[in-house]
């Protein structure tokens, strides 16, 4: 068992160091998802995106979702609310971005499975640069119940998404 459990974490710290992406001008470092748990509809995607001349993050899919956004939490009088952040996510030359618990991150919904730790899910990412040309980069990134040994210093640990999907749907007026 001992075996078992050694080769699994090694495994998955391979993975999980081959986590840092490059496409052209944009390089992902850190990514991974947050594990789910039987029936959980929702989890967020979280890694660490640096454009080498500025772009934007203007999509996301994966085969395990039925959707996937790029969302941001924000304060409105006094409330934290989460929502797609409309028009992608602005990637300044140079400067990391950090998409964490409590800010920018990927939402995985109406997810088709349970995301188990170790396993790995594919995501693809769509980037615009300047000159409005797309790029897409194609990642594996590890499953996790919380942020792999190594995620940059002051990333937060994820958040809680397994209400998306559970809630009642409000009732119109």
């Amino acid at each position: 068992m001992k075996f078992k459990t050694l080769m699994s974490s090694a495994a998955f710290a391979a993975t999980a160091f081959a986590c840092a992406a490059h496409a052209g001008a944009v390089q992902i470092d850190n990514a991974w998802v947050r594990a789910t748990v039987k029936g959980q509809l929702a989890t967020g995607a979280f890694m660490t995106i640096t454009a080498k001349e500025g772009a934007r993050l203007v999509g996301v899919s994966s085969p395990v979702a039925g959707v996937s956004q790029v969302h941001e939490m924000t304060m409105d009088a006094g409330v934290m609310k989460m929502g797609e952040v409309k028009g992608g996510l602005d990637l300044p030359a140079g400067k990391p971005v950090a998409l964490k618990s409590g800010g920018y991150h990927l939402m995985l919904m109406d997810l088709k499975s349970t995301l188990l730790t170790g396993t790995n899910v594919p995501l693809s990412l769509v980037f615009k640069d300047a000159k409005g040309v797309e790029s897409k980069v194609e990642l594996t990134v590890p499953v996790a119940a919380v942020a792999p040994a190594g995620m940059a210093h002051g990333q937060a640990a994820p958040m809680d998404h397994s209400m998306h999907g559970n809630m009642p749907a409000k009732k119109a007026p």
